[in-house]
This record gives C-alpha cells, structure tokens and sequence, in this order.
C-alpha cells in the first residue's frame, strides 16, 4: 500500500461562552491563529458556537449562514480543514451538524447519528441517516459526535480487498465531567478494535445548565498508546501522524481479516424535532 504523507492536527479545547455565537467565533479565531506552524486539520469541540443547548429555534441556523461561512474563511485563511458541530436547519428538521470546511471552499457535513436521549437531544433534533468518510491527503478520516462514542458498530472499520475505510476516527465531544471515565476507555477502545488513530476533542468548563466539563481531549495510536492528553485546561494539542506505522502494524498485526461479516439492516425511525 502506498504510503500516505504525514498529517499535522490541531485539537483545541476550550471552554464556550453559553449561547453567545459572536463571542464563541471571536474566541475561537484567536485560538486559531496562535497556532504555531501550519497544520492540515483544526478540531474544535461539539456545538462550538452555543455550547451543547436544546434551544435549536431560537439557535439553529440553515446552512451557508453564519457559522459555514465562518468556518469556511477560517479554513481558506489558514489552509487547513476546520471541523466542529453547530445546529443546523433544513426544513422542519434540526441537526447537530459536524461540518467539514476545506481551504478551498468545499463544505461537507456529517449529522450525529445517536442522540443523546438523557439530555432530550432525541426530541429537538433529526437523527442523521449516513455514515460519512471524509478526506485529508490521501487519509481517510471517520467523524462521529460525542454519544456516537459508545456505539462501535456505527464505527466499525471494516475491510474490502485488503483495505480498510478509514485511518482515523475523531469524536467531537460536550462529554460532562461525572462519566469522564467511560469517555478515555472507549476513546482507547475505538483505536485498539478497529486499527486506527483515534482523537477526541472536548470541552472544559461549565454550561448555562451547570454541567461541567473536564476536557480529557485526546489521541491514541493504533496499539491503544496516549499520544496527547490534556485536562482540564485550555490547551490547543498538536500532533502529526504517521501512516507508515499505522500500515506496518496493520500488516504484522493484520486482526481485521478475523473480524466477523456483519451488515446494518435495522432501519431507525428517522426522529422528528418539536
């Protein structure tokens, strides 16, 4: 398999001003271009212009508004993918919309598939219908929201003539502090089972409903190893990824061509938002 160049990411974990998209945007920008260096791909957290709010009439947005054209000029400024969630609007449906920005203007998305029902989120949001594979220099890059964490069928790395789906798996996350623990096991699990870096990006502090967050943002390599860790603290991480050792232990350690065939073929209500 031909090798893949290396790729340099950005994972920013901040605290969120509460409802407030102008602040969050200005904060953010800021954040953004103290980066040292260029990198190819910039990770902010889930619903990084609110923070995680069920308020999607008054919040929510349609596509190409505000926050697309804002992540859209952060990625053209910087060259580099920007990727984070915000609520977006189509029709009567609202979606926790993980957009996928590229320098040269393409804008793609991905609707979080499992909503986070002890939250209501499964009341004021549409389910998304579709698994999606992004990519970044020949990478291919799985993204998933938060709850979609617990789920790893709906992350399974699957395999078809000796290659996989993709190489690398990002949670974006508003993952509170009380079940933090269960956050860094299957952040390391997602890795480990389905031979892949796996990254999540969550935020600190404490929301307008008074959960707290504690960050816990982080990468694992394809053996389950702590790349980068940050806690409760503002902090933006950069790592730079290998794909020849991602390749290499796939090749001596080749677990995916014992995984068991399996195909998704239950077909879930799509949910209705209020």
């Amino acid at each position: 398999m031909k090798n893949k160049p290396n790729l340099k990411i950005a994972l920013i974990q901040t605290d969120l001003y509460w409802h407030d998209k102008t602040a969050n945007f200005s904060m953010l920008e800021e954040k953004i271009w103290e980066i040292d260096g260029e990198v190819d791909l910039i990770i902010l957290p889930e619903m990084f212009s609110t923070g995680f709010t069920m308020e999607v009439k008054e919040y929510g947005e349609p596509m190409n508004f505000t926050a697309c054209k804002w992540l859209k000029q952060m990625a053209a400024q910087t060259g580099a993918v920007v990727t984070g969630s915000v609520i977006i609007k189509e029709g009567d449906d609202y979606y926790n919309r993980m957009l996928w920005a590229c320098p040269d203007g393409e804008l793609m998305h991905y609707d979080k598939r499992h909503l986070f029902r002890m939250a209501n989120e499964d009341e004021h949001f549409s389910m998304g219908q579709e698994r999606r594979i992004f990519q970044i220099k020949g990478w291919n890059i799985l993204p998933q929201i938060c709850y979609d964490l617990r789920f790893p069928v709906w992350s399974r790395n699957t395999s078809k003539d000796g290659k996989m789906d993709y190489d690398i798996s990002i949670y974006i996350a508003s993952w509170p502090k009380p079940r933090i623990s269960a956050w860094d096991i299957l952040l390391q699990a997602r890795a480990v089972e389905n031979l892949v870096y796996s990254i999540g990006v969550n935020r600190i502090g404490e929301d307008g409903n008074g959960v707290l967050y504690s960050g816990n943002s982080a990468v694992y390599n394809f053996k389950g190893d702590q790349l980068m860790f940050s806690k409760d603290q503002e902090q933006t991480l950069i790592v730079e990824l290998n794909f020849e050792a991602l390749n290499s232990f796939r090749q001596k350690f080749p677990a995916w061509k014992d995984s068991d065939n399996f195909q998704i073929i239950e077909s879930r209500t799509k949910q209705n938002s209020n």
